[in-house]
């Protein structure tokens, strides 16, 4: 048999009011650990190429030199810094559609592919 009954203590309201006013405001940055790590990450991440753009690269022979991928990753910054989601990124004789918050490209074809085609589902366009 139990002797005693477990009755948690209730929320205290002063205890959430001191919680609250120790939240950073929005839009300012915390000091925690995590939020320092997360920092030093997120710039580092590079843009990836989904499995259907390798194959289409590879397929069409289109090949991008390290200079042309720190090109497409400026884009890619520049685009998300103005709120893009999704972007047509032109780059010499190919183009790209990219996914901004993915950081991944999801699609490429070189200038035969893109005569006539027709773009849907982006809402910005890069030309570099």
């Amino acid at each position: 048999m139990i002797d005693q009954i477990f009755i948690p203590n209730p929320v205290q309201p002063g205890r959430i009011d001191r919680l609250q006013q120790q939240k950073p405001a929005t839009g300012q940055t915390s000091n925690s650990p995590f939020a320092q790590v997360l920092d030093q990450k997120l710039p580092t991440q590079g843009v990836k190429f989904s499995q259907h753009a390798q194959d289409r690269l590879r397929a069409r022979n289109i090949t991008f030199s390290a200079n042309d991928l720190a090109n497409l990753e400026g884009a890619v910054n520049s685009v998300a810094q103005k709120g893009g989601k999704e972007s047509l990124v032109m780059m010499g004789d190919s183009a790209l559609v990219v996914s901004i918050k993915n950081r991944t490209v999801v699609t490429a074809m070189d200038r035969a592919q893109m005569k006539g085609n027709v773009f849907t589902n982006i809402d910005s366009a890069v030309i570099i």
